[in-house]
């Protein structure tokens, strides 16, 4: 089978990284900096993660569709992440404008991280996702899976490492702009370096594009990708709770703990790194076939690793839950990668990508941060950030990402049973 070239693993890497680090400032310093600049008010962050979850999944319906039907993915990724650079920037003038009023501010951040986000599913999440699986095949997925489950933990080693040096020296508007002059650059460089996969070919509903479009949501598509679906709610459970504490992960540690930006960097990049050499073996595994026990273990680990957190009293403890909680994550990220990708129909990989972020990104962004929003108003402890009184997060936010985490093996039994049907099938 065909390998992916060393050209296109470049890109693989470039684009991925750039983009997985314009989503960790997006998911982790974006609701830092409200906390900071707006107002320490869960609300306008549950707001703004389940709006900007809305707009990235339909950004990706409606661009899959679109290069599903043009058989282009390029265009999409060159202008998604030009403009997903520059409203990264935009949504940091935010701190300069002439507003008395916190709906007011709440209401300009909401809506600038929807843009953002927007364009950010354009040229990641429709385009570059879907051009990632036309390039590849079953035999090196799980390579793939391995890139993309290693990429965010590396964007969040330098999204928490670097980005905390560069906010406590030169503050987050000048952050802002570094970040989101990288992301256009390298949707320019896009341009002149990327092709399309010589195998993609345009797949025209003659029914026009709406039919296209709506085509996906039919329950024929359901039971037609069986075990696709049960991956998809595989991912959308386990999402769920790790949203209740993610979009809240450097606020607990700066705020409820105490930490500087540099020191909280320091704990989450040193305590991931070592997850990402996990990605080789594992990787092995899942071309193997063997999912469901990969993605066992690693919830079991995740699992352990939320309620150290939420037990710990010192920096050491707190590392190693972090570790452990970041090993779990990657490969339960990598192994749902590889696993939905070798699902994909061929003709319709854009509009999958969609179906795909529904469960990834919409759902678990509007339930996990809705509850903890309900958990930090109602359990959270009182406080003053910048001179705003408002409710700062403790460590039930952990415990209950734990609970809520221990669902996910539920789907996990029916998706496994579908997966060895098939490679049965097959021998």
């Amino acid at each position: 089978m065909e390998k992916i070239s060393k050209k296109n693993w470049s890109l693989i890497w470039i684009l991925g990284l750039a983009g997985q680090l314009c989503w960790n400032v997006e998911n982790a310093w974006f609701n830092t900096f409200v906390y900071d600049k707006i107002a320490p008010n869960p609300t306008i962050i549950s707001w703004m993660v389940g709006i900007s979850a809305t707009a990235t999944t339909f950004a990706t319906f409606f661009i899959g569709t679109m290069g599903d039907r043009k058989g282009k993915r390029k265009p999409f990724i060159a202008i998604g992440y030009i403009l997903w650079g520059i409203f990264t920037i935009t949504f940091g003038i935010s701190e300069f404008l002439p507003i008395s009023s916190i709906f007011a501010a709440g209401c300009f951040v909401v809506g600038m991280d929807a843009i953002m986000s927007f364009f950010g599913s354009v040229g990641y999440d429709s385009a570059f996702c879907a051009w990632t699986t036309d390039i590849s095949n079953e035999s090196n997925r799980g390579k793939v899976g391995g890139a993309f489950a290693t990429m965010p933990v590396l964007a969040t080693i330098f999204g928490s490492v670097v980005s905390g040096i560069i906010i406590d020296t030169l503050d987050f508007f000048a952050f802002f702009i570094m970040i989101g002059s990288l992301v256009s650059l390298i949707g320019v460089f896009t341009l002149f370096t990327l092709q399309d996969a010589p195998t993609l070919k345009a797949k025209k509903d003659e029914k026009g594009f709406w039919h296209q479009f709506f085509s996906v949501f039919h329950y024929k598509t359901v039971r037609e990708n069986k075990e696709l679906f049960w991956v998809f709610v595989i991912m959308m459970i386990y999402f769920i709770g790790f949203n209740v504490y993610f979009p809240y992960v450097t606020i607990y540690f700066v705020n409820y703990l105490g930490m500087d930006f540099t020191m909280t960097g320091i704990v989450q990049g040193v305590s991931l790194l070592a997850a990402v050499v996990l990605t080789i073996p594992a990787a092995r595994f899942i071309d193997r076939g063997k999912n469901t026990s990969v993605i066992a273990g690693a919830l079991l680990i995740n699992i352990t690793g939320l309620t150290i957190i939420c037990l710990s009293h010192s920096l050491a403890t707190l590392g190693i839950g972090m570790l452990l909680t970041g090993i779990g994550y990657v490969i339960i990220l990598q192994t749902l990668t590889a696993w939905y990708k070798n699902l994909y129909p061929e003709e319709q990989r854009g509009q999958f990508e969609g179906i795909k972020q529904l469960f990834f990104v919409c759902i678990p962004m509007i339930i996990g941060p809705t509850i903890s929003n309900i958990i930090i108003r109602n359990y959270g402890i009182k406080g003053v950030v910048n001179g705003e009184a408002g409710m700062i997060p403790n460590e039930i936010l952990f415990a209950v990402s734990a609970v809520l985490t221990l669902f996910t093996f539920l789907p996990l039994i029916p998706a496994g049973k579908l997966l060895r049907d098939r490679k049965r099938e097959v021998i």
